[in-house]
């Protein structure tokens, strides 16, 4: 058995390749591209031996990872935060990082990620490019917004930009370039709300028959977009074995440091797919408002204050949804919520 360290950077692939006792074999570098990968495999082929790979999780390591993969190589990606910590390096290099990973599969220590197959994969790219073209949506409306108050001008209609707001925005009096600009970002805003609705129709129609969208739409607060964009995220809800680990891979649960009697509490850890943590939040923004969460919600806003206690009930709240969503996904049942708490008995 070979055993290769993949260390990819822009422009270079750099491979470190080592036998069974720790010898090594190869030391290369190619371009991370589809023609420099056969030639790489027919190199490395030359030795006859099956080929066991370990390319740290970056930008442009899947594409590395599924032409190897096709070509015969067992590939894993490793999560690069925790291969720092497995093998810390006083002097790091491209070519001591390959040596580095090769070593690792080598000793069969790799952090392995999992990876989401081809269909997984195309679930999150839609879920993920709605949310893309709505947050430059959103920023051109703040930047309308802006405009208007730098020019004093009010907004008594609640939506500028439905039907009242656009005839105040029509007549309204701007000098130049912010009234062309304006006129610019009004467009924009049309053809990224096509761009929108035609995201969620897809979404929609893809999901229809998706079990895990079913189920999870019967959760309070989540819809189709919400439902879509958690069951994509989440993939196989099996590679859980317990709601905590749900939770922790949302990234939800705040930083621990503990040290004898010390145990301080840091922010969130905002470690997993920045994506299920913000559809969680959304969902629980949403939730707050069913009875099943309200009184939750309610009592960190009146312990903390509204501002700081919205904030710590609505990731309480993600916390909990995560934990129920763990259960419905595993046991394939619908949302059902919890018994509330009881009142404490008044003397």
């Amino acid at each position: 058995m070979l055993y290769a360290g993949l260390d990819l950077s822009r422009q270079q692939l750099d491979v470190h390749v080592l036998d069974d006792d720790g010898r090594t074999v190869e030391v290369t570098a190619v371009r991370p591209d589809a023609d420099a990968l056969r030639t790489l495999v027919e190199r490395i082929a030359r030795h006859g031996q099956p080929v066991t790979a370990t390319i740290e999780s970056m930008n442009g390591a899947r594409f590395v990872h599924d032409s190897l993969e096709r070509a015969g190589w067992d590939v894993e990606i490793a999560d690069a935060v925790k291969v720092k910590g497995l093998a810390p390096l006083a002097a790091k290099t491209d070519r001591i990082d390959a040596r580095v990973l090769a070593e690792l599969a080598r000793r069969d220590l790799v952090p392995a990620i999992w990876l989401p197959d081809p269909t997984v994969r195309a679930e999150r790219e839609r879920a993920r490019f709605r949310l893309h073209l709505v947050r430059h949506r959103t920023a051109l409306k703040n930047r309308i917004h802006a405009t208007l108050i730098a020019f004093g001008h009010p907004v008594p209609v609640a939506d500028l930009f439905g039907l009242a707001g656009r005839e105040l925005l029509a007549s309204l009096e701007l000098p130049e370039p912010w009234a062309t600009t304006l006129r610019t970002s009004l467009r924009f805003v049309d053809e990224l709300t096509a761009e929108i609705d035609a995201c969620e129709a897809e979404l929609r129609a893809l999901g229809a028959d998706h079990p895990d969208i079913e189920l999870l739409r019967t959760i309070p607060g989540i819809g189709w977009i919400l439902a879509s964009t958690i069951a994509s995220e989440i993939g196989d809800i099996g590679r859980f074995p317990t709601p905590e680990k749900l939770v922790g891979y949302s990234g939800l649960c705040p930083i621990v440091r503990q040290s004898g009697r010390r145990d301080d509490r840091g922010p969130l850890a905002r470690n997993g797919p920045k994506y299920l943590r913000w559809a969680l939040i959304e969902a629980a923004t949403h939730a707050a408002r069913h009875p099943a969460y309200r009184d939750r919600y309610e009592r960190p806003r009146r312990r903390l204050g509204r501002q700081r206690g919205s904030k710590v009930a609505r990731v309480e709240i993600a916390r909990a949804l995560a934990t129920a969503i763990w259960h419905m996904l595993t046991k394939r049942e619908p949302f059902r919520p919890g018994r509330p708490h009881a009142r404490p008995l008044v003397a």
